[in-house]
């Protein structure tokens, strides 16, 4: 399943609602990061969703940022999305309602580092949602359709791109206890997945 479909079909609503307490920020004018944001498409899609928030797109491919900007420019999105190109590794500001990855945490080379940048720019309410392959802790548990193809994408992609900058090299595979294990190192205590597709796993992360 592309991401364009899955994100079409879940974001708004089946995913935000999930969270405790979100949809009803958002509503009401939420602040925003969507991090590692790509061409900006769930960017994109939460800031038509809630037009009284504001919701800042990170990346730091220039190119992906410039074509985000195009696609956010053709919506008419210009008053309530940002984006802006900024490393994973770098601090992107502060009093975030909700801070979002989708499907990339895995890929990075310093996911522990990232999230301890995170725990600093929410709110003391905030939350961080986190969107991850669906993916058991056993490798034995991922042997089907779904985990196979994972599992080919993540050696040719994920792994080798956290390799590269000597990350953990989690992988697209990487089950709830390697997630509970870098969000606790990072100092959070809360994580809960809140909802699932055959595809993915949605992650809220609270102090």
């Amino acid at each position: 399943m592309d991401s364009l479909s899955n994100y079409v079909g879940n974001l708004v609503s089946t995913w935000i609602p999930s969270l405790d307490g979100i949809q009803e920020k958002l509503e009401e004018g939420a602040k925003v990061a969507d991090i590692g944001c790509g061409f900006g498409i769930s960017t994109i899609l939460m800031a038509k969703a809630f037009p009284n928030s504001v919701v800042y797109g990170f990346d730091n491919h220039i190119p992906s940022i410039e074509e985000a900007k195009k696609q956010a420019l053709n919506e008419g999105l210009e008053e309530n999305v940002k984006f802006i190109v900024n490393s994973s590794t770098e601090t992107f500001g502060n009093d975030f309602d909700l801070i979002t990855f989708f499907d990339c945490l895995h890929d990075m080379g310093d996911p522990v580092g990232v999230l301890k940048i995170v725990k600093k720019s929410l709110k003391p309410d905030g939350v961080c949602m986190i969107i991850e392959p669906k993916a058991n802790d056993r490798v034995e548990d991922n042997l089907n359709l779904v985990g196979r193809t994972f599992y080919a994408g993540s050696t040719l992609v994920c792994v080798p791109n956290s390799l590269y900058y000597n990350g953990p090299a989690l992988g697209a595979q990487a089950g709830e206890q390697k997630i509970k294990e870098i969000t606790e190192l990072a100092g959070f205590t809360k994580l809960r997945i809140a909802s699932s597709t055959p595809f993915n796993n949605v992650y809220e992360l609270k102090m």
